[in-house]
């Protein structure tokens, strides 16, 4: 399962991290987040190690989706030494997110 992420803890999981990490910002009511959903989890258990890879429900947690422009949903962001490297909007397959992942690795 992707790590549940909240705008309490964001700074110190994703942009003090020492390895890549891919945050799905989604929400409950968001169809093709429901769909993207499944395919985190799978990533989070294939790059179990290598990478961190988590979920922000952007109802309850709105201050790091708006600090980066997240308007649409799902949007997922990769980032590499608290930097964002890379973002995905909308429902992409799940070799999308691995090839993302892959480059920074």
């Amino acid at each position: 399962m992707a790590l549940e992420i909240t705008d309490a803890t964001f700074e110190e999981v994703v942009l003090k991290s020492d390895k890549p990490v891919m945050v799905d910002f989604w929400a409950a009511w968001c169809g093709p987040c429901r769909m993207v959903g499944p395919i985190i989890d799978e990533i989070s258990s294939d790059y179990e190690g290598k990478a961190i890879v988590g979920k922000l429900d952007v109802d309850s947690n709105q201050e790091f989706a708006a600090k980066y422009g997240v308007r649409n949903i799902p949007t997922v962001l990769v980032f590499k030494d608290g930097e964002v490297v890379g973002r995905q909007v909308g429902v992409a397959p799940k070799t999308a997110y691995a090839q993302a992942l892959d480059t920074l690795l």
